[in-house]
């Protein structure tokens, strides 16, 4: 896969489109198209339509709203921060292209303990919990999950090429700070 520069978000000579996502953010979008985003111990879903070769990559932040078991109107303006919210977003899309979310398959990336020296359950961890919303939400809606890299300590660097639906991960472990004075 060829890497396409995110400085200047726009196209590459080849045309090809790139665009890179935030905290919170989504993007769904064809052929020519690389999204790409760094994660801690936020999830990122690619959902791409292999035979169309349309998808989408969000870059989520927390499992949901803490009162998220409110009913929401028709034309709530749904925040791509939270994966409930974001699955029907990425609902919204396939719908708007004539396509059914199962015809769809979906890699996670993400959901890394950012906290050297945590002393939390891993149950408690916020990428535990990320990871969990993230697979229980394509198994309720029937998305076949094909790879999660997911977990451990550090970051992670995802490129995710639409065209191909080939996703390129550079993951980089927590580095524990030891000062010289010791």
């Amino acid at each position: 896969m060829k890497m396409i520069s995110t400085k200047n978000k726009g196209s590459s000579p080849d045309e090809t489109h790139s665009c890179f996502l935030l905290p919170g953010e989504f993007f769904f979008g064809g052929p020519k198209c690389q999204i790409n985003t760094l994660l801690g111990s936020c999830i990122a879903i690619t959902l791409w339509h292999p035979k169309l070769k349309i998808g989408g990559m969000c870059h989520f932040v927390l499992p949901s709203r803490r009162n998220s078991k409110a009913l929401l109107p028709s034309d709530y303006d749904y925040d791509g921060s939270y994966c409930d919210e974001v699955m029907v977003l990425f609902e919204r899309e396939a719908l708007q292209r004539g396509t059914n979310l199962k015809d769809y398959v979906a890699k996670i990336f993400g959901g890394s303990n950012m906290l050297a020296n945590s002393t939390l359950d891993e149950n408690d961890l916020i990428g535990t919990r990320n990871t969990e919303a993230a697979v229980n939400h394509l198994a309720e809606r029937g998305i076949p999950l094909l790879i999660a890299h997911v977990g451990e300590k550090g970051h992670r660097r995802i490129a995710f090429d639409i065209e191909t639906g080939d996703v390129w991960v550079k993951h980089v472990s927590l580095q524990k700070f030891i000062p010289d004075n010791l």
